[in-house]
């Protein structure tokens, strides 16, 4: 494939609001070894990205400085080693970032096949929250059939995913969110909708045993109560701190009840980690999307000149599901 000198891409300008997101060239990336590099048709839009666009969440070393951390398009080089790959193959990917322009690098081993019967559009909605749900949810949460799962931030990226998960797992669903039509999303996917307005997440698992495992991206206030609504034995899994990481805890309950408190972020695991991972997606996660049990919930898509209305858009909390760029299109 002939390749151009320059891509388009999205830069952050300085730490700031979403109006520091600025178009600009830049020369294409060449593949190292045990690498490839895609030609973007979207990228995904994740709260990872408005966290380093603020400057709260640097790259990890030797990353770009371009946010996006995951996209979907075509195989356009392959690095020395790869063998995995061709040219032209359809992958969506988990990047260490990069994602906001016309051509990226990322690990040949963090790529996966587009799913049969889903777009590249669905495809880029894929790899971060399949990645995170996963690690945390089953491997990290150890989630079997028939246990009690609560996810906090039901209508997200990820809690839509780990709502299908757990569904397609055998599990019964709780999830959080704070509006009906939210909460409505929720229940459409296999959850049991609880309006944290209205309700209190603490009584409505009491009353039905406890939460074997909760996923929990909010923190704060939550922390303590998330506690109280485990059930003997439960697991209680961080994935992020929106409201805070810091709250006052009283081990005891902990201690006396054997409950396990534990989370991960994804983006500073090793290489080898995340290969692992995706090898996990492809033999248990991927079937279920060919299967028909799990589909990205898209939001809204903007092109790629328009990152700082996509950003604007997660910031504003009203989005239900996934937000795309369309860097080149299907």
């Amino acid at each position: 494939m002939n390749l151009p000198d320059d891509m388009d891409v999205i830069e952050i300008s300085q730490p700031g609001a979403a109006e520091v997101l600025t178009p600009a060239r830049r020369p294409v990336p060449i593949p190292g070894a045990g690498q490839i590099l895609i030609r973007v048709a979207y990228a995904g839009v994740n709260r990872p990205d408005v966290l380093q666009r603020a400057g709260a969440y640097a790259p990890p070393p030797g990353a770009s400085d371009l946010p996006g951390l995951e996209c979907s398009g075509h195989v356009a080089a392959v690095g020395p080693g790869v063998t995995r790959w061709n040219e032209g193959d359809a992958v969506c990917a988990l990047l260490p970032g990069g994602g906001y322009a016309e051509y990226v690098t990322t690990p040949a081993d963090h790529a996966l096949a587009v799913p049969s019967g889903l777009s590249l559009r669905e495809a880029a909605c894929l790899p971060e929250t399949t990645f995170t749900v996963w690690s945390n949810v089953v491997m990290r949460g150890g989630l079997q059939a028939g246990e009690r799962f609560l996810v906090h931030g039901g209508s997200s990226g990820i809690g839509t995913t780990a709502i299908q998960i757990g569904a397609a797992m055998g599990a019964r669903v709780w999830a959080t969110a704070g509006t009906a039509e939210k909460c409505a999303a929720c229940e459409r996917l296999g959850a049991t909708a609880i309006n944290y307005r209205e309700q209190d997440f603490v009584e409505v698992l009491s009353n039905e045993g406890g939460a074997d495992l909760i996923l929990d991206m909010v923190g704060g206030d939550y922390i303590p109560r998330n506690i109280r609504a485990l059930a003997d034995d439960g697991r209680l899994v961080f994935i992020a701190f929106l409201n805070g990481a810091k709250a006052e805890l009283n081990v005891s309950p902990i201690m006396r009840r054997r409950l396990t408190v534990t989370g991960s972020t994804l983006r500073p695991q090793s290489d080898l980690a995340k290969a692992g991972i995706a090898e996990q997606l492809r033999q248990h996660v991927w079937p279920m999307i060919e299967a028909g049990k799990l589909r990205p919930v898209m939001d809204q898509e903007f092109a790629l000149a328009d990152a700082a209305a996509a950003h604007a858009r997660m910031e504003g909390g009203d989005h239900i599901g996934k937000i795309v760029l369309r860097v080149v299109g299907d």
